[in-house]
């Protein structure tokens, strides 16, 4: 016998009625959209559900994640609201003197918006740490600093690539302490975290998340634990994604979508390690890392497309995606240009991309795996990018509205830990791009991060992603202000704002405006958060 329920009373975001108040939802699939009245009548036995007044629109999904990492920070030392290194130093010492003797994992330091404007040095690590074993990752997670105890369990990392004598590590001398950052962590830890970063994602009207896992970021038991929280229900649907060559067979044991996420062509531009044609203007003496070249693209890609596998990579820098253009080439000779476009290869940030590239990617079906928040935080005339690369290049990075015109496919993420989990924010950000000319419409920003999560994973059946009949009953409720049709410039049609339109309605999305609160996210009909009183005090 089939179970129904009847929202009433809301604000539904339905393309297919612009006007609904009322949705009926059976067995996990949406059944019906219209009035309360008409809703009532069709289905009398329904279980009624009161919105007062909410707003319900499909459920985010996060299309870039790093579950653990985040969840350490939520439960653990965040260094992302550190002022200066004086704050920093008192933080990991009072983190210390809290749980002594136990690894810090810590995150969120950011140095350029510091006075000192540079990260300490390992012998001011050692001070605070009195002994502890630390791992403190930067805030784009492409470099750390760490404790000479955490060094002295990883010996390997003493004389790799990208080791310093008393900075910031980075690169294969990274990947070695974090991995021995990882060992010390229990499997009691490491679930309770991936816990809280899940119901976290919930609470934030998230009811998706792509996992972008990898030998070098979280490693296979940290992805098959995640993998196998989620399966068991009541949190979001976790997609799995592997970043590692050669890697056909594992990708089947792992039972994740592709080999792709954090498959790194090369680093980032806070650590100065994304790949660059000219030097940085802060630091002349490099132009960053190029981890794989257009060869390795290419085979990665055919391999993949010929196994039936997502393929993706990293991708950041102007001779990053250079380098992943030429191996699209490549690989287009090998398995013709239809045929690798069908199988929707993911890029990862893809940052530098110029109109040139963004339309040969466009060509080949790309996903554009974006985070809006990273413009937020550091785009424009006076921020990160500017300080690494100067005003005309830093002020150039990530144009939303060109991969879009392209035909690539947009999806939104945060990076978390990276950037914090907060949809609604990123979707702003997306709208008001600090570059004229960048962003993108209120509707397709909105799309990026609801619909076009699900088909960045595959998932295009034509529904999923959006409130109407037929479609599995995936939303969000949220405490919204106003509701407006909002045209963010002349390029968009008058037709789309006039009320006769049919066009639903969004949130307030102006710079100042408050962000919708969430109330409830539900999961194909199953319930995985609901606000109570007690979530208004946490702050």
């Amino acid at each position: 016998m089939s179970e129904t329920t009847l929202l009433l009373g809301g604000r539904i975001h339905s393309p297919v009625d612009a006007a609904a108040t009322a949705m009926a939802v059976t067995d996990g699939t949406i059944s019906w959209l219209g009035s309360d009245d008409v809703g009532r009548a069709l289905h009398p036995d329904a279980e009624i559900v009161d919105l007062e007044g909410a707003f319900v629109a499909p459920a985010f999904v996060d299309a870039h994640v790093h579950a653990t990492s985040t969840g350490l920070l939520l439960n653990g030392l965040d260094l992302t609201g550190c002022a200066s290194l004086t704050e920093f130093l008192h933080a990991l010492r009072d983190h210390v003197a809290e749980y002594p003797g136990a690894l810090v994992w810590g995150h969120g330091w950011d140095e350029t918006w510091w006075p000192e404007r540079r990260p300490p040095t390992r012998e001011e690590i050692d001070t605070a740490a009195a002994g502890a074993p630390v791992y403190l990752s930067r805030i784009d997670v492409h470099s750390a600093l760490v404790s000479t105890t955490l060094v002295d369990r990883a010996p390997l990392t003493r004389g790799a690539e990208g080791w310093s004598d008393s900075g910031p590590l980075t690169r294969v001398a990274h990947h070695h302490v974090r991995r021995a950052a990882r060992e010390c962590l229990g499997s009691g830890q490491r679930k309770e975290a991936q816990l809280a970063f899940l119901r976290h994602a919930a609470s934030m009207g998230v009811a998706c998340v792509h996992e972008c896992g990898g030998p070098d970021i979280s490693g296979e038991d940290d992805l098959v634990d995640l993998l196998a929280l989620s399966a068991q229900g009541g949190v979001p649907e976790v997609i799995g994604y592997w970043g590692e060559l050669g890697a056909v067979d594992r990708a089947a044991e792992l039972g994740v979508r592709g080999l792709a996420g954090d498959l790194f062509v090369d680093g980032a531009v806070g650590s100065r390690t994304a790949a660059l044609r000219e030097p940085y203007v802060d630091d002349p003496n490099t132009s960053g890392v190029l981890y794989l070249d257009a060869s390795a693209v290419a085979e990665h890609l055919v391999e993949c497309t010929r196994a039936g596998l997502q393929a993706g990579f990293h991708v950041i820098g102007d001779a990053g995606v250079a380098e992943v253009c030429a191996g699209f080439r490549k690989a287009a000779e090998i398995v013709g240009v239809p045929t690798l476009a069908s199988m929707r290869h993911r890029l990862e940030h893809l940052e530098m991309v110029d109109e040139q590239q963004a339309a040969e990617l466009g060509s080949y079906g790309v996903v554009a795996s974006v985070q809006p928040a990273f413009d937020a935080a550091w785009g424009g005339s006076a921020a990160m990018y500017a300080r690494r690369l100067g005003v005309p290049r830093g002020t150039r990075l990530n144009p939303f509205s060109k991969l879009a015109a392209s035909g690539a496919l947009l999806a939104f993420g945060s990076d978390a830990p990276v950037t914090p989990m907060d949809p609604w924010r990123a979707v702003q950000a997306a709208v008001h791009h600090r570059t004229e000319g960048f962003g993108v419409s209120p509707r397709a920003a909105f799309t990026a991060h609801t619909r076009g999560g699900w088909r960045a994973a595959g998932v295009d059946d034509g529904v999923t992603g959006t409130l109407v009949p037929g479609a599995p009953a995936t939303y969000a409720v949220w405490d919204a202000g106003e509701l407006v049709v909002a045209a963010p410039d002349s390029r968009v049609q008058r037709w789309s704002t006039d009320p006769r339109a049919g066009v639903p309605a969004l949130p307030d999305l102006s710079p100042q405006a408050p962000m919708p609160r969430c109330l409830r996210t539900v999961l194909r009909g199953e319930t995985i958060y609901v606000r109570v009183p007690e979530d208004d005090e946490i702050v």
